[in-house]
């Protein structure tokens, strides 16, 4: 049976989008939103229809062109002049995942009715959403400023018509598409074109998908860290609920409480041990993962509000007969935000790949590389190596974006967020992190087993048992990479319910 989500004023957060997404469901407008859309467009209507006045991006150009006013019988080709000249997009192709959550936000967006936007031109989002018809998008080209325009446009392009789509694995043009279809390209009215341009609904869109997998990242990081700590014969006590009660951040403390519970029953971390404290990238792991999950959680507040918001311009509100040009599509909020997630993604890594160090040094009773016979093998050496470079990466893409502007539109766009930089970079970071921690993981069941016959938790030989049905013991040299595929493509396909908490 077809599931459906109901576009509505009822908050949009990453748990729904989350069931959205794992369930395939599609999109359909509830009451409320289609009366909401119709009473906008039919006020807008009368607006245009009953005075002469000037009002930005209905009846005047665009950017700098705004004093410049369009007669009525142009509006239509205003609009669509608009979309057409600015799809300037280049660069590399948005991934799917990310133009589909591009399409639900910006139909949640245009639902509140403070847009003017037609009820057909929403549908025609919805059909595009629920059949899997996802317009080719490029990741450069936006400011992030004056909304996601150049994306946004290539979002818009195959309602009239233009443009490239995505049709199953293959690409086709917009004329195809409606010819495919059976559908008449639409003639955008008034204001139309501003509505679908405006907003950022492309980095709104990075930041939902790199939220949605940085939670998960986070718990595989107290996962895997937790692995290390038995594998490296750590003390449990600097997990001590005491010590974090007497320094209670939120994410630090539920960190601790984590590894606790990942940690309980291992007779490795129950034996006595010789080392009376430990390196801080064990150590300190309720400190360090803590601050980035603190992070997360500002960051997930800052995109919540983002999604259940108008963000295109101008905003009409009906009640108090008022068309407003404002600047709700500037990127600003989301800018500061994502770079902030970059950066405490990137000391997952950071103190992930120190892990690693740790664990090929050949301390505390492992050999040298994690390997029988180092020197006729160099075993983990060089998959350390890899750590390294990746996390020096995350340190160079960790550089804020949004502390850059760029003057643009003859100077009436002075100030602009640069939060399409932020979001595509931040997609790197996200990437980068699953890659180390895999690698982490490759070691410390590696050096778990030279612990043996002493055992971690039951709960953690579990998962280390499945790790290496995909990824075993190397007991000589072998080629690296296809390993570090298959563990990257372990933590993928984890499965997790309680990630998003």
């Amino acid at each position: 049976m077809m599931e459906y989500h109901y576009i509505s004023s009822a908050v949009l957060d990453l748990e729904v989008i989350d069931d959205i997404i794992r369930n395939n469901k599609k999109l359909a407008l509830s009451d409320e939103s289609r009366v909401n859309i119709e009473k906008s467009r039919k006020y807008l209507n009368n607006k245009i229809k009953n005075s002469t006045a000037p009002v930005y991006g209905i009846n005047t150009g665009f950017g700098a062109l705004c004093n410049v006013k369009i007669t009525p019988e142009k509006l239509t080709e205003l609009q669509e002049n608009l979309v057409r000249s600015h799809a300037c997009g280049t660069g590399d192709k948005v991934s799917k995942p990310i133009i589909r959550l591009m399409l639900l936000l910006k139909i949640q967006s245009l639902s509140y009715g403070n847009s003017g936007i037609a009820l057909e031109t929403v549908e025609r989002l919805i059909k595009l959403f629920n059949n899997d018809l996802l317009p080719v998008i490029y990741e450069q080209g936006s400011l992030g400023a004056s909304g996601d325009l150049a994306p946004l446009a290539h979002l818009s392009l195959p309602l009239i018509g233009d443009g490239e789509i995505w049709d199953g694995e293959g690409i086709i043009t917009g004329e195809q598409l409606l010819n495919k279809m059976g559908w008449e390209p639409l003639k955008l009215q008034s204001k139309e074109g501003l509505a679908l341009l405006n907003g950022t609904q492309f980095m709104s869109a990075h930041g939902v998908y790199a939220l949605l997998k940085a939670y998960k990242l986070s718990y595989m990081a107290d996962l895997i860290g937790a692995i290390s700590i038995d594998a490296f014969d750590c003390n449990l006590s600097p997990f001590d609920e005491l010590v974090h009660l007497v320094r209670p951040h939120r994410g630090q403390v539920k960190t601790a409480e984590r590894i606790r519970k990942f940690l309980e029953g291992s007779l490795i971390a129950e034996s006595e041990k010789k080392n009376v404290q430990d390196p801080y990238s064990f150590r300190c792991i309720p400190q360090v993962h803590g601050a980035s999950k603190d992070t997360l959680a500002f960051v997930r507040k800052t995109i919540k509000t983002e999604i259940n918001s108008v963000t295109d311009n101008p905003n009409i509100f009906i009640e108090a007969d008022k068309i407003i040009s404002g600047g709700n599509f500037h990127g600003q909020p989301l800018a500061l935000g994502m770079d902030y997630l970059a950066i405490a993604l990137s000391e997952l890594a950071n103190i992930s790949e120190r892990r690693i160090y740790q664990l090929v040094s050949g301390l505390r009773g492992l050999p040298n590389f994690l390997v029988e016979n180092p020197g006729l093998n160099s075993g983990f050496m060089i998959p350390q190596y890899t750590a390294a470079s990746i996390v020096s990466q995350n340190k160079q893409l960790s550089t804020p974006a949004s502390v850059d502007s760029i003057v643009s539109s003859n100077g009436q766009e002075d100030h602009v967020s640069m939060g399409s930089n932020s979001a595509t970079k931040l997609i790197k970071v996200v990437e980068n992190l699953n890659t180390v921690l895999a690698i982490e993981l490759f070691n410390a069941s590696q050096a778990l087993h030279f612990r043996e016959p002493a055992q971690t938790s039951e709960f953690l030989s579990e998962i280390v048992e499945n790790f290496r049905e995909v990824v075993p013991v190397l007991t000589e040299d072998r080629t690296m990479a296809p390993y570090i595929k298959k563990a990257k493509k372990f933590i993928e396909d984890f499965r997790i319910e309680e990630f998003l908490d």
